[in-house]
């Protein structure tokens, strides 16, 4: 058990998806593309590293200048 205030530095997927803050088959396609990093395993457990990810999620494309309107990003905004 760790200490309140301290995280894990293994995800399980689930975690690990929950992390980045998407679903777990989202997370599963980004893995497969290689957006995310490939899991270790540890004897029987698959985890991810969570600096791993840290480093990954901040290497994605951003948006490119597309506006947010609340609903979804423009693609093509006016400037």
């Amino acid at each position: 058990m760790l200490h309140k205030g301290i995280s894990p530095r293994g995800l399980s997927r689930v975690q690990a998806a929950a992390y980045c803050g998407v679903s777990p088959s989202l997370f599963d396609r980004m893995v497969r593309d290689r957006l995310m990093p490939r899991p270790v395993r540890v004897y029987g457990r698959v985890l991810w590293d969570r600096t791993s990810l840290d480093d990954a999620f901040a290497a994605l494309p951003n948006a490119n200048d597309a506006i947010y309107d609340g609903t979804g990003y423009d693609e093509n905004p006016v400037a």
